[in-house]
């Protein structure tokens, strides 16, 4: 069988506002030492963050309503070389995709290039695929 992912690239939080970005950012990253790799802000003016958490990154957005259904880890990701070869092989197994490949650049410092496309999982997880560009 051929292995399509190379391990976990990021693992996402939503905050709910301002104060719980601040603290999320302050116990990650002042408390734990984690480098801030990527600041950007959503559409919206909301400060968002990518972390790196040691073997991969933590992505942390400002902008959740009040209560999300998934809670705050908002999907899991992995790092691909085929965006594309993840996405047609969980969609031939029946997974239902919620994103087809995608080309982004995420506007930070640098920009951020990348492919992505997303899958519901077996038990009803988010997930990710992440092809770097």
């Amino acid at each position: 069988m051929k292995r399509l992912t190379k391990g976990v690239h990021h693992i996402a939080i939503k905050c709910a506002g301002r104060e719980h970005f601040d603290k999320t950012i302050h116990f990650y990253h002042t408390l734990l030492g984690m480098p801030i790799v990527r600041e950007w802000q959503t559409n919206e003016g909301m400060p968002c963050a990518m972390v790196d958490i040691g073997g991969g990154m933590m992505e942390i957005f400002s902008n959740a309503e009040d209560t999300l259904p998934q809670g705050t880890l908002r999907h899991l990701a992995f790092a691909t070389d085929s965006t594309d070869d993840c996405i047609e092989t969980v969609r031939e197994a029946g997974y239902e995709i919620t994103m087809e490949p995608t080309d982004i650049c995420i506007a930070s410092n640098p920009p951020y290039p990348a492919r992505i496309g997303f899958c519901i999982g077996p038990v009803g997880e988010e997930i990710e695929f992440f092809q770097e560009k």
